[in-house]
């Protein structure tokens, strides 16, 4: 694998980001999702190079980027501002946004509520925050296949069982899906002090009064997605249920664009990155 990638730091939204980066050309924005870093996006930011600025940050929390106390730190407001920072601080006023698993929410969060800087965007098994907020209180199936969610949300005990036999939870994960050195990566990126805490906030942090709210009858609505939207999604997905995805167009008024991926999980970009390759660079070119 050519990585002539190269580490680089911003400062957004009040802290301090690490970010890789590779390749001129337009912007283009991978953010990871849970319990990952930057290195989800490796095989990605070398195909998407050739024709684009790729820059693949450590999310707020993660590996190397600066870890904020306190659960709040981690609402979605901070997420989104931490992204439209980062396209700010490089010099830009737009990119195309590609978000994964929480990487994804996020991504979904910054084109409702920040599409001025959004010029395209790509989602790799993340579902719409709308829709997913309906499933997770009304769809039993779901909302079994995110116990964890509910879970994360009491203290220091997930991060007691998480942080057990070197962070074996890790290591289940991404079973028969990456190599060992590869897990190994994860677990010393996971292993850093502050970061599991600050992975499991972006849970706390997001069941909120909306979800209650979705609980006892119909949520705020959310803004529509104007921007051309990409989803990709792995159909065998164990965490997130295809129906997710079939409601997704109904909350999108640009240009939208679904290619499912048989015999795929959730680590999508991972497990067919030349499947995925290709539909990104179909989608931007």
């Amino acid at each position: 694998m050519n990585n002539t990638w190269q580490h680089e730091y911003v400062q957004t939204n009040g802290i301090r980001m690490h970010y890789v980066t590779q390749g001129e050309g337009p912007l283009v924005i991978l953010l990871h999702g849970f319990p990952e870093f930057w290195y989800s996006w490796r095989h990605q930011i070398v195909a998407l190079s050739s024709r684009f600025r790729v820059v693949a940050p450590d999310m707020r929390g993660y590996n190397d980027t600066d870890k904020p106390e306190g659960v709040q730190a981690y609402h979605i407001s901070h997420l989104i501002a931490d992204v439209a920072g980062l396209i700010e601080a490089l010099g830009e006023k737009k990119a195309v946004v590609a978000g994964h698993d929480w990487g994804g929410g996020v991504a979904w969060a910054v084109a409702m509520y920040r599409p001025d800087v959004v010029e395209k965007l790509i989602i790799l098994n993340a579902p719409h925050l709308g829709v997913f907020q309906q499933h997770i209180l009304k769809n039993p199936r779901q909302s079994m296949r995110s116990w964890y969610m509910f879970f994360f949300q009491f203290r220091e005990v997930p991060e007691k069982l998480l942080s057990m036999n070197n962070y074996a939870f890790v290591r289940r994960a991404f079973a028969g899906v990456l190599d060992e050195a590869e897990i190994d990566k994860y677990v010393e990126a996971i292993a850093k002090p502050g970061a599991l805490t600050a992975a499991i906030n972006y849970y706390r942090a997001s069941i909120n009064e909306e979800y209650l709210l979705g609980a006892i009858g119909q949520p705020p609505p959310l803004p529509r997605i104007t921007a051309p939207t990409l989803v990709i999604w792995g159909e065998e997905d164990p965490y997130l249920g295809r129906e997710l995805v079939t409601e997704t167009q109904s909350q999108i008024d640009g240009p939208f664009t679904l290619r499912w991926i048989p015999g795929c999980g959730h680590w999508v970009q991972q497990e067919k990155p030349e499947l995925v390759n290709q539909y990104m660079l179909e989608f931007l070119t």
